[in-house]
């Protein structure tokens, strides 16, 4: 005699670590219009303009804060006043501390401006950041102590002490430093106060999703035969012993 066979274990059909029945897919999720996709482009572009242009008061803002470096010449050759001093570094640190207080305001003001976010946007960040930076370079340098150092000193005369350019020397790191405060600034807040996408949905292999009954049971779930009454669920093998 063998023992009665019993059905494999079912899972419940709400176990949420259960997978997806066989031949289920994803639902596709609104997916943005050409409008919409138009729209977010503009907004992008309105972005970096903007950003470009306040890369004007960036250059102003260094200016003004930048330490000098001091000259002084002696009609053969000019040198530094302070050959310890540290104005040099202090003028790249001045550039870079106000390029990232630049990105962390432009990043907070898109993401008030546009909660919903999205890659044209982060672009239009990057993009505008950078080019903000390279304007603001420019200014500083443009309005700031000539770089003739040599007709300078001739002009100022013998021992006396003039600024020498304003000068940027770890550039890369100085026109980084706005677009990627930007961009980081910008995700975090999107991924902490940003809306929600929603869940997916699971569609069944037949087309209709899968309905729940009454007491929990998925409808069209497999049911195993009941045993009749004073009958065994599964007959002997009479074969076996």
């Amino acid at each position: 005699m063998t023992a009665p066979l019993t059905p494999p274990h079912q899972p419940q059909p709400n176990d949420p670590w259960q997978n997806p029945p066989t031949g289920s897919h994803v639902l596709p999720g609104e997916q943005p219009g050409p409008d919409e996709r138009r729209a977010e482009l503009r907004q992008a572009a309105v972005i970096a303009v903007v950003l470009t242009v306040a890369g004007a008061g960036l250059g102003l803002l260094w200016l003004w804060l930048a330490p000098r470096v001091p000259l002084v010449s002696d009609d053969t050759a000019v040198f530094l006043k302070n050959s310890e001093g540290e104005e040099a570094i202090g003028a790249d640190g001045t550039f870079v501390l106000l390029a990232l207080a630049f990105g962390l305001v432009s990043a907070a003001v898109v993401f008030l401006l546009r909660r919903r976010g999205g890659i044209p946007l982060v672009v239009g960040l990057a993009l505008g950041g950078l080019l903000g930076s390279l304007l603001a370079w420019g200014i500083g340098t443009w309005f700031g102590p000539t770089s003739d150092v040599v007709a300078h000193a001739k002009e100022v005369g013998k021992g006396v002490t003039f600024d020498a350019p304003l000068e940027l020397h770890a550039v890369g790191a100085a026109m980084l430093a706005w677009p990627i405060a930007a961009m980081i600034v910008h995700l975090g807040l999107t991924a902490l106060f940003g809306p929600r996408d929603p869940e997916p949905e699971w569609e069944s292999p037949y087309g209709a999703p899968r309905a729940e009954t009454g007491d929990g049971a998925a409808s069209g779930a497999p049911e195993w035969p009941a045993a009749e009454a004073g009958r065994p669920a599964d007959k002997p093998d009479p074969g076996r012993p």
